[in-house]
């Protein structure tokens, strides 16, 4: 069902976007920064894991709906998760299908235009394990680690009128990723990310 759910999302989107006769499509790849926060039920403060280098891919569409503002659902492959905050060699490693749907304002910029924006995004897990050095075990979703993750994306960046484009994004998870098993720990996921594209 959720499957389900996704594809006719993802469909509406790209719909919705690809009805304007000067939408605009593009490739995008970069790094990702990713950490979770944690917070126990009942304890005051939260913490937080320490930084797990990772990576997005994807492909989105531009929509115009007005004077310098657009829409712009996306489809990508990112890499979330943690590392180990005290020097050791733990990580959870969490890999997810992510539908973005941001919403742009645009001005002209010398030979291209800035854009920032925000919007909405929903992951699908692929893929969670944790790694220690050489080990590897893999996580259950549901059980482990959820399989959804639902979250809001900040972006700022310029697209010059060549078609290349320079991004910053992060990514505010804002469910508790944990499973079933984790009862009273609630730990939700951060993202930097930093990519290149190309628009055509």
């Amino acid at each position: 069902m959720k499957k389900l759910i996704l594809a006719a999302f993802l469909a509406g989107s790209f719909f919705t976007a690809s009805a304007q006769s000067n939408t605009t499509f593009g490739v995008s790849g970069g790094v990702n920064f990713a950490k979770i926060t944690a917070s126990v039920d009942g304890v005051s403060g939260s913490g937080s894991s320490g930084t797990l280098t990772s990576f997005s891919v994807g492909v989105f569409a531009d929509a115009p709906i007005g004077n310098n503002f657009s829409i712009q659902p996306g489809l990508y492959y990112t890499g979330k998760g943690g590392a180990s905050d005290d020097g050791g060699d733990g990580k959870l490693k969490l890999s997810y299908l992510q539908v973005p749907i941001n919403f742009l304002y645009n001005a002209p910029f010398g030979g291209g235009k800035l854009f920032v924006g925000a919007g909405p995004y929903v992951g699908i897990g692929l893929n969670a394990k944790t790694t220690n050095g050489r080990q590897s075990v893999d996580l259950e979703f549901g059980t482990d680690v959820k399989r959804t993750d639902v979250g809001a994306t900040g972006l700022l960046g310029v697209r010059f009128d060549n078609g290349l484009l320079l991004k910053a994004n992060y990514d505010l998870g804002l469910t508790n990723i944990l499973g079933d098993n984790e009862i009273g720990v609630s730990s939700k996921n951060r993202v930097i990310g930093l990519s290149v594209g190309f628009t055509f």
